[in-house]
C-alpha cells in the first residue's frame, strides 16, 4: 500500500532519475533489484532501506551529507516508522481513505485548516458530527454513522496528551451559522469551540461576512505539517467524490500563502472568540 510520505519520497526520486537521464532498469541495476522494485519505490508502495537510498542518491548525484541526502534519509525514516505502527485508528480501517489521514494527522506537529461549511473535524462535538455523518450518503446505517463519529472523537486525544498538537482554524462565519443537528446542537458547538480556542496549542479565528472575497473561496483545505527535518507539508483535499493529496513543494507553499491571506482576512482569535460567543447565545 502506499503511504503519503512514501510518494514524497518516491516522487522526489523519480525527478532525480529523469533529471539524470536514467531509465528504470538502469536504477534497478545499480541495486541489483528488478524494475518493478524501482517502480514501487517511486510509486511510494515499496518503503527504501536506507543502503538503497545512498546507493540510488549516489547514483543521481545528491551528494554525501546534503541537506537533500539527509532530508531523503529522515524522510525515508519517517515512512519506515509509521508502516509498523500500530496506531489507534487500525480499529477504524472500514473509514477507508479516512484512515490514511487520520494516521497522518496523528503524527503530526500542526495543523492548519480552513473551512468554509464545517467546523473542524478536531473541534467538533459528538452530537455535530452525528449530525454531519448521517447527512452524508457515505453511511448507510446507524452504526456505521456512529464508528465515523467515535473515530472523530479519538482524534481529539491529540489536542491534550503530551506533545499536543498546534491547531490553527479558518472557520466562516457561514459554518457558525449554519443549524447543523439543529439550534441545541449548535448551542453546544459553538460553547465548545470558545472552550477550545482558549487551549494554549489551539488558534481560532473567524473569517466573518464582512471580509467579503477572499483567496480561499475555492473550498476547504488542511495543511500537515511536521517536525521531522524533511522540509514537509502535505495538504489535504476532501471533495464530495474523492480525496485528495498535494504532495509537492509548490502545491505547500501555495497553500500556506493562502492560507496566511486568509488569517489576515480574517478576525483576531480575542475578537473571533467574542462573536462565537455571541452566536451561541443566539442559539
Amino acid at each position: 500500500m502506499s503511504t503519503v510520505l512514501g510518494r514524497k519520497l518516491g516522487g522526489e526520486l523519480h525527478r532525480l532519475r529523469d533529471t539524470s537521464g536514467l531509465s528504470q532498469p538502469q536504477a534497478a541495476a545499480a541495486l541489483t533489484a528488478t524494475q518493478t522494485k524501482i517502480a514501487k519505490i517511486e510509486r511510494g508502495v515499496s518503503p527504501v532501506r536506507e543502503p538503497d537510498l545512498h546507493t540510488l542518491c549516489d547514483l543521481y548525484g545528491v551528494a554525501r551529507n546534503s541537506p537533500l541526502r539527509n532530508r531523503f534519509l529522515a524522510l525515508a525514516h519517517a515512512d519506515r516508522q509509521r508502516r509498523r505502527a500500530s496506531g489507534w485508528w487500525k480499529e477504524y480501517s472500514t473509514l477507508g481513505d479516512l484512515v490514511e489521514y487520520i494516521q497522518l494527522e496523528d503524527g503530526a506537529s500542526t495543523i492548519r485548516t480552513y473551512q468554509n461549511h464545517l467546523v473542524p473535524g478536531l473541534l467538533q462535538t459528538a452530537q455535530y458530527a452525528r449530525a454531519v455523518a448521517s447527512a452524508d450518503d457515505v453511511w448507510q446505517d446507524a452504526d456505521e454513522v456512529e464508528h465515523f463519529v467515535q473515530a472523530r472523537l479519538a482524534r481529539q486525544a491529540r489536542l491534550t496528551r503530551e506533545n499536543p498538537l498546534h491547531l490553527h482554524a479558518v472557520v466562516c462565519e457561514a459554518a457558525l451559522r449554519q443549524q447543523v443537528g439543529g439550534r441545541t446542537t449548535m448551542r453546544f458547538q459553538l460553547q465548545r469551540l470558545v472552550e477550545a480556542s482558549a487551549m494554549p496549542n489551539v488558534t481560532l479565528q473567524v473569517l466573518p461576512f464582512s471580509a467579503g472575497a477572499h483567496a480561499s473561496m475555492t473550498g476547504p483545505f488542511v495543511i500537515v505539517g511536521f517536525d521531522e527535518p524533511t522540509s514537509l507539508d502535505v495538504v489535504y483535499v476532501e471533495t464530495a467524490g474523492t480525496t485528495l493529496w498535494l504532495e509537492s513543494e509548490e502545491d505547500a507553499e501555495r497553500h500556506r500563502g493562502l492560507f496566511d491571506n486568509v488569517c489576515r482576512s480574517a478576525l483576531s482569535p480575542d475578537e473571533s472568540r467574542t462573536l462565537i460567543s455571541d452566536l451561541s447565545e443566539e442559539m
